[in-house]
């Protein structure tokens, strides 16, 4: 019995009192059954108490070897058969619901009563509360399996024998060796294969908010890859044995060490913490993980300074795993192959196309090659990464980037032309960020390394944020994602120099977590850098205004309506010409797009292009020429009229149809919608309203869904609630009241996937629920109960209500801001009816588990509300409407 010749902690497991009573009991089950509970009751204390946490996976798998041996030897009577612990278990690593992988190893003939023992011997691992996950193989299955199948070779490099036939465990080890199947060579690129496919479903960030302990990269399994192929090629069965191979040197060995023993605190903590296996560090844990190691919890700071750590551990690990496993491709895929030695220039070259120094005291004699070798790897196309002892090196010198090094000439100008190539900006950033090179350049960035924002809008770190922001300035000129940027590809085309978008990317949120308006702090960081590396005057101001105003455009689209012409005339003035305005697109889509994955989608793509033309054709008109209103509805007439035929410009009365709309319904839709509108009321009868139309795809980029009937109070929270039924996500609401009684309600809305909808019977499914929905609207209106997202109960944010009046439309605008919920919309149309209150518009904006909804109101005679006891009213009502049900 290996598993159990080790010496345990008698508090933990007492073998010879288990003995004493296993002997005296009748009822075995409940003897283990009671032990286990007893035993892992006593590990948590241990962990809470503040044990080392190696000690505390170390037993809990001597633990469970105790136990599975006991139970093998009393359910097994069959000879001539082994019990081999696999996997992590058979690394001897076991955190409190880690898997229990176990291979039961059989001749080539089941022993006579075999197949009944095993099956009696399982079902008791289950009953006593060890989840195992089991095999049962002889050694030749195993072999053919593993050669099949990387994932079973993996498994059973870390086999350990725990009783049973030696000779057996003995003949399963030489077959699956590397000298029989999946020799180091293959072994070794097939694993490396996984691990990009495993980073690449993680977006290939160690950085996002709610990272996998376990399969991130940067994480448990990145350390484990090393592991493996170090013990598959040199038979290493300690990660100190790569210290002795010249692979890691101690300082490094220590970073890996003591990171892994982080990572184990984390995921025993989560464990502990769920009771199951959980490997996810979800908004849900992290304030409880951060308490159990030690941080104060009672605001978010505490939260956010243990994220911090687990990001700078996991970065930490992410170079790590990247610098010995170059050392591995050198020492097994180039070990016979003849080096390819290339000079660059006097102090780099490439070898085997990674470049390296020439020699290990180039960066102290040449300091500025800290920053030059960066730029040779954008310039050449055939370098593909950078050596792992070079690496190192880099790492070592760091403390050469310092003030001196900050004001020469010669970094200052290197750093610029990194920014200015025409390929890999982002990459080789992100490269720097890596290896704490753009930390140590840029003092400010260093401070927000590992920041994270504990709210759902933000899906990454601060600086992985604004390293994704780069990227994605880069991308708008690709032509792969013409689609995704669709004005952003020609928009860039038309900026004189890329390298100040960049910059202001690299900026836009540098002042994060230092308290004040981080854009004001960081449009004064960003001038003094352009400064001292002297540029232009006019171009320090750009990047710097770019830096302050980096939310402006994002706020105007979505919170103000663009459809009123005093809204576009503010924004031109605010930006000025259309430089700037070129200038603040681009940075605006870059950004939308770096917080969150689902962020950007075709209605924002739509609605910040729609905004950009609008402002464009302001400025070319020059703001002092304002265009009057009367004109712009003249045009929107006549373009509406230019779609139909003449034949159908008769028959379908369109001008009896459109002198009951009012002036604001031609400033509020397109010429093409109002054609789609006017055919549709033509054609119906009073006696078949409600009319419900849906347009799968429209410019505004969702799918549009318009409604026309008898106007009614209810209209909107009904409508709405049917939408929030259907799953459907409301970015945009337009209300319009016609002269003879009739309301034109128009939403656009998305697939909870961002995506438009899609199928005509998705389409019959939206029209009858809304007309469901509107059936009967005396009827009183239903709270949508639907349970909100897990995530959202973390994040709870004071509903607020404010009124603003708009005296030029005649309207008073509401600001709702509150946490986001099922049925968010129906709610404030039930408060809306409830206080004799009309909505005219609405913009629908939604930052993670944060709504910052605007309205437009009137009271039921279209006027402005100046009554305070119906402000008040309407204040209390959606409080309360939005309250958590009791």
């Amino acid at each position: 019995n290996m598993g159990a010749a080790q010496l345990i902690d008698p508090d933990l497991f007492d073998a010879a009192a288990f003995d004493r009573d296993a002997a005296r009991t009748k009822t075995p089950l409940a003897l283990y059954k009671e032990t286990l509970r007893r035993s892992r009751e006593y590990l948590l204390s241990q962990f809470h108490a503040g044990y080392p946490v190696k000690t505390l996976v170390d037993n809990e798998a001597r633990l469970v070897d105790e136990l599975i041996t006991r139970a093998w030897h009393q359910n097994v009577s069959a000879a001539g058969m082994a019990l081999v612990a696999v996997g992590g278990y058979g690394r001897g690593e076991l955190h409190p619901a880690s898997d229990i992988d176990i291979l039961i190893l059989v001749p080539p003939r089941m022993p006579a009563g075999g197949k009944r023992d095993l099956e009696q011997f399982v079902r008791f691992l289950w009953d006593i509360g060890l989840e195992v996950g089991h095999s049962v193989r002889s050694a030749a299955v195993c072999a053919k399996e593993a050669k099949a199948d990387i994932t079973v070779a993996t498994n059973l490099m870390e086999a350990r024998l725990l009783c049973g036939e030696e000779s057996l465990f003995n003949e399963m080890v030489k077959a699956t060796g590397p000298s029989k199947i999946w020799p180091a060579r293959k072994f070794f690129e097939a694993k490396l294969q996984e691990q990009i496919a495993r980073h690449h479903k993680h977006e290939d960030t160690e950085h996002r908010l709610e990272p996998n302990v376990k399969d991130s990269p940067g994480g448990l399994r990145d350390i484990q890859m090393i592991g493996w192929v170090a013990k598959r090629h040199f038979g290493t069965q300690r990660f100190h044995e790569l210290v002795d191979h010249g692979f890691l040197t101690e300082r490094e060995y220590q970073t890996l060490n003591n990171g892994r023993q982080f990572l184990w605190h984390v995921r025993f903590a989560l464990h502990a913490l769920t009771g199951r296996r959980e490997d996810r560090l979800l908004f849900d844990h992290q304030r409880s993980i951060a308490k159990t190691l030690g941080y104060d919890t009672d605001d978010n700071r505490g939260v956010e300074q243990f994220m911090r750590m687990y990001h700078r551990t996991v970065r930490d690990l992410s170079r790590l795993n990247e610098m010995l496993l170059q050392h591995f491709e050198e020492a097994i895929l180039f070990a016979r192959r003849k080096e390819k030695i290339r000079q660059i220039n006097s102090r780099f070259q490439t070898r085997n196309d990674f470049i390296e120094v020439r020699h290990k005291g180039i960066f102290r004699r040449y300091p500025f090659a800290l920053l030059e070798m960066f730029l040779l790897i954008q310039q050449n196309d055939r370098i593909k990464g950078v050596r792992a002892t070079t690496i190192r090196l880099i790492r070592e010198s760091l403390e050469l980037i310092d003030e001196k090094f900050r004001n020469d000439l010669r970094n200052k100008s290197l750093f610029l032309e990194i920014i200015r190539q025409p390929h890999w900006v982002g990459h080789e950033l992100r490269r720097m960020h890596r290896y704490g090179v753009l930390g140590a350049y840029l003092p400010e960035f260093a401070r927000i390394e590992g920041l994270m924002q504990f709210d759902l809008f933000h899906a990454y770190t601060v600086d992985e944020h604004i390293l994704f922001v780069v990227r994605n300035m880069r991308r708008l000129g690709m032509e792969e994602f013409a689609q995704t940027y669709r004005l952003g590809n020609r928009v860039l085309q038309a900026v004189p120099k890329q390298e100040l978008l960049y910059l202001a990317g690299i900026f836009h949120d540098i002042a994060k977590g230092r308290g004040g308006d981080h854009s004001t702090l960081g449009s004064t960081d960003a001038y003094e850098f352009c400064r001292r590396h002297g540029l232009p005057e006019f171009d320090c101001k750009l990047v710097s205004w770019l830096v302050d105003k980096h939310l402006l455009m994002s706020k105007t689209a979505q919170r103000e309506d663009i459809n009123d012409p005093d809204v576009v005339t503010r924004f031109a003035a605010a930006v000025g010409d259309i430089m700037h305005l070129n200038y603040l697109y681009l940075l605006t889509v870059a950004d939308i797009s770096g917080t969150n994955p689902n962020l950007w989608n075709s209605w924002k793509d739509a609605l910040m292009a729609e905004l950009y033309h609008k402002t464009l054709s302001a400025l070319r008109r020059g703001l002092e020429n304002p265009i009057d209103k009367e004109d712009r509805i003249r045009e929107i007439k006549e373009a509406t009229l230019a779609l139909f035929e003449k034949k159908e410009q008769k028959s379908l009365g369109a001008a009896m149809i459109w002198a009951e709309m009012g002036d604001d319904y031609f400033i509020r839709y397109s010429p093409d919608e109002i054609a789609w509108h006017t055919r549709a009321i033509a054609a119906v009868q009073d006696s078949k309203l409600p009319l419900v139309l849906v347009r799968e795809m429209t410019q505004r980029g969702g799918t549009e869904i318009f409604i026309y009937m008898r106007d009614h109070d209810n209209i909107f929270s009904r409508s709405t609630r049917a939408l929030d039924r259907l799953g459907l996500n409301i970015v945009d609401a337009r209300i319009i009241t016609s002269a003879n009684g009739y309301t034109l309600d128009t939403f656009i809305v998305l697939e909870k996937d961002g995506e438009p909808v899609r199928g005509r019977e998705r389409k019959k499914e939206i029209t009858d629920l809304i007309r469901q929905e509107l059936s009967d609207l005396d009827k009183p209106a239903r709270r949508v109960t639907r349970l909100k997202s897990r995530t959202m109960k973390h994040f709870p944010i004071p509903t607020r209500v404010r009124f603003t009046p708009d005296e030029r439309n005649g309207r008073t605008i509401m600001e709702v801001v509150a946490t986001d919920r099922p049925g968010f919309l129906s709610a404030i149309g039930m408060a809306l009816e409830f206080c004799g209150v009309r909505l005219q518009g609405a913009k629908i904006a939604t930052y993670g588990e944060r709504v910052e909804d605007v309205f437009f109101v009137t009271d039921r005679d279209n006027h402005m509300i100046s009554d305070d006891i119906k402000m008040e009213c309407l204040q209390r009502s959606i409080i309360d409407s939005l309250a958590p049900p009791a």
